[in-house]
């Protein structure tokens, strides 16, 4: 099995896989306008697999907010394509030096890695076109730019880029528990949390209250999300991961259970989780779908 979909996977995560495809290959540029060859790895990197959680949970957040679906589409794709850019760059050999990314050959493997630089490149520059022109009207200029701001923080020195660098710095020494999630929280955590916030920028009122509730949940689900992957990099089926497993370990890269150990890993992960379900409970009733979407995330194969 790929990183396609799965039927395992959570009702929510299938209809944003089938939702947010439709979007992004409308919005990415055509594989025959000019450069092709860069157009056509942007369109290899972005369609035809992966988990889409990072959409899904914009929709499943603007839904519990009463967001029209065609609102959402605009973050939920601007942040797939800062996510899909951050793994093409991520997988270059030197950073992570991956060969197989959704189960088959990663971005500067299938083309070059010049190519990969700049697709990767592209890829982050059309998640900001996205949020600043794409989609309906009934996007305020307000709105828009809560928008990117939250999405420039969340991917730079303060949020993904900067995680990426500590984790760089980090291979082959020991930290802490405290400081592997100082990382995790960065690295992965900015941009789950930035998924929620963007839904709430779509939001036409939205108190200070429950934006807070949205960033507390984010929070914790993001550093939960992390744990998790340590633990399938660990334990997981490669032919679900569609990638290879024990990565991490032969890098001699810092994680997690190799801080606290595996049974410590899934506890924090758990109670993360639970910290972040209580941060919902302001939104009431309609926030069943992204409860157990939350659910999900500790509980997937892959």
């Amino acid at each position: 099995m790929t990183g396609a979909a799965s039927a395992h996977d959570h009702p929510a995560l299938l209809r944003a896989q089938a939702r947010i495809e439709t979007v992004l290959n409308d919005w990415l540029p055509p594989a025959a306008n000019v450069p092709q060859r860069l157009h056509t790895a942007m369109r290899y990197s972005t369609l035809g697999g992966g988990k889409r959680l990072r959409p899904a949970l914009v929709y499943a957040t603007g839904q519990m907010l009463g967001i029209d679906a065609a609102c959402l589409d605009v973050p939920a794709a601007a942040i797939e394509l800062m996510h899909v850019y951050s793994l093409v760059h991520d997988d270059l050999p030197a950073m992570d030096n991956d060969d197989l990314r959704r189960g088959r050959p990663t971005c500067h493997k299938a083309f070059d890695e010049a190519t990969a630089m700049l697709a990767g490149d592209a890829l982050q520059v059309l998640a900001f076109e996205v949020l600043a022109v794409r989609g309906p009207a009934t996007l305020s200029a307000a709105m828009r730019f809560g928008m990117v701001r939250s999405l420039a923080l969340a991917a730079g020195t303060a949020g993904m880029a900067g995680g990426q660098a500590i984790d760089l710095a980090a291979v082959g020494r020991h930290l802490s528990a405290d400081d592997v999630e100082q990382m995790h929280r960065l690295k992965t955590g900015a941009l789950l949390r930035c998924a929620i916030e963007l839904a709430g920028h779509a939001a036409p009122t939205l108190d200070a209250g429950a934006a807070q509730a949205l960033r507390t949940f984010g929070e914790h689900l993001g550093l939960a999300f992390q744990i998790v992957d340590d633990l399938l990099d660990v334990e997981g089926d490669p032919a679900l991961l569609g990638k290879a497993t024990g990565a991490d370990a032969a890098r001699n890269k810092p994680t997690y259970p190799g801080a606290v150990g595996v049974p410590a890993a899934h506890a924090r992960a758990e109670s993360l989780t639970a910290a972040a379900l209580a941060a919902l409970a302001p939104f009431g009733p309609a926030a069943a779908e992204l409860a157990d979407l939350a659910r999900y995330v500790v509980q997937r194969a892959r």
